[in-house]
């Protein structure tokens, strides 16, 4: 399933050849070397270190990760010409082990002949099986072919920890609007690949909205423009975008969202963490980018009852009732309705006070019962239904606490014996844990006073 493209292939050739007629504006614009390549400066501009280590011609093989039309096929060809090495395509949907090894057969005759090494692009690599990426380990670690794997995934989760280790990863960004400008004037005034020849006027504030539509992909950029100079009205001899043109083309579709990929859980991440970090109006911000990504309201109702409990927790109470009440709300109402009280939990949890405490007792107390093995009920802890379980002491000495002051039996132990005076529970100083935090210290001091009296009376002589 492998595609063979030497350097000099015709990938790279004009538009106006017979090989390039017909093909969509994005792929005739590709660019012909790293110089003509738009954005990714942090890796590409003179000295970072993916194009110094090019410019030495030290081909290696990398993971190019990041988001749709940043430039990432474009980039591995880029490489392979710069390089001078063949350039091999497998396609990680559609090819399996068998298409690996006929790949690597013809990378191992075309060193053969040529002496020269070989380039083998994978597109989503992420959609490979362990045993497939498995598959390219000893070739990749005897040199037989440079892989360059790219991914929308986050390469830590998606690819093996083997192959991982044995590639460098490289982070695309999505495009700035300036860059995304640079491309659309470069289509424009191109004669040999791109609209030069039909004359286009596209006045900058229209050209600022293809930008925007475009949202940082420069093949959405490029197929916009050219679908607007298709429908593009002539005046005077010339071809003009207008607002009508731009008004059908650049309709902005729901931001880059992707459901259960990288940019999913980013975004709940920022939502999650606005509201940790009492910030209302980042957190609705995140909240509608979800929202108008076409998020599940209900998957969102359900991580902010968890936001409730785990950052406000008994700091303000009412913030996971709060909570499960707006999601019930849009239970009854649904979509659009009722997203109005998702909005209204987001915001009061953001404004309330911040607690992490039982989230971290929690974490606390269960890695203490894990580690700390089957321990004992302490007796005086046991109910004692049978006179056999009285006979062996069981509930012997059990204090009731409604029956002492205030309702709290002093110096009584509920742990077991090995963990007493173990604390997980630390209250925070904000909210309604700050009443809290002083009553535990007051029945702290109160079990110490308790204690001090028992070793006293303990050590004074019987009569």
């Amino acid at each position: 399933m492998s595609r063979r493209d030497s350097t000099g292939g015709s990938l790279f050739d004009a538009a106006g050849t017979a090989a390039g007629a017909g093909r969509p504006l994005a792929e005739r614009m590709r660019p012909r070397s790293l110089d003509e390549y738009t954005g990714q400066m942090h890796l590409l501009a003179p000295g970072k270190p993916l194009r110094a280590a090019l410019d030495a011609g030290h081909l290696h093989s990398m993971v190019l990760w990041g988001p749709p039309g940043t430039g990432k096929t474009t980039l591995a060809r880029l490489v392979a010409r710069h390089c001078d090495a063949q350039f091999l395509t497998l396609s990680a949907v559609l090819a399996g082990v068998k298409e690996i090894r006929a790949a690597i057969d013809q990378a191992r005759d075309y060193r053969a002949m040529t002496g020269k090494g070989t380039l083998l692009f994978v597109d989503e690599a992420h959609r490979f099986n362990k045993a497939q990426q498995d598959a390219f380990l000893p070739f990749v670690e005897d040199g037989t072919v440079c892989f360059i794997g790219a991914t929308t995934e986050n390469p830590s989760f998606e690819l093996n920890n083997a192959l991982l280790s044995r590639v460098r990863t490289y982070i695309l960004k999505r495009l700035e609007p300036e860059a995304l400008s640079q491309l659309i004037e470069r289509a424009l005034r191109d004669e040999e690949r791109g609209l030069g020849r039909r004359a286009i006027e596209l006045p900058d504030a229209l050209r600022e909205r293809l930008v925007h539509a475009a949202d940082g992909d420069a093949r959405r950029a490029l197929n916009l423009l050219e679908l607007a100079a298709d429908l593009a009205s002539t005046r005077e001899g010339r071809l003009v975008i207008d607002e009508a043109v731009i008004a059908e083309v650049a309709t902005q579709g729901p931001n880059r969202f992707d459901k259960g990929g990288d940019v999913f859980y980013d975004q709940i991440s920022a939502l999650h963490k606005s509201v940790r970090g009492s910030d209302p109006d980042a957190a609705l911000y995140w909240l509608c980018r979800m929202l108008d990504g076409g998020c599940d309201p209900l998957y969102v109702a359900r991580r902010v009852l968890r936001m409730a409990s785990e950052d406000i927790g008994n700091a303000d109470p009412r913030g996971v009732p709060l909570a499960l009440n707006a999601w019930d709300t849009l239970e009854r109402l649904g979509s659009p309705e009722g997203e109005l009280t998702l909005a209204q939990a987001v915001v009061y949890l953001a404004c309330a006070p911040k607690s992490n405490a039982v989230y971290m007792a929690y974490k606390a107390a269960r890695r203490v019962a894990h580690e700390s093995g089957s321990l004992d009920v302490p007796l005086h802890l046991r109910n004692a239904p049978t006179r056999l379980m009285k006979e062996a002491g069981f509930g012997a000495s059990y204090r009731y606490a409604h029956d002492e002051v205030d309702a709290f039996a002093a110096g009584e132990v509920y742990l077991p014996e090995e963990l007493v005076g173990q604390r997980f529970y630390h209250p925070v100083e904000r909210g309604l844990e700050l009443r809290i935090g002083e009553k535990l210290a007051h029945f702290r001091t109160l079990n110490e006073q308790a204690r001090v009296r028992r070793d006293t009376a303990s050590e004074e002589p019987h009569s």
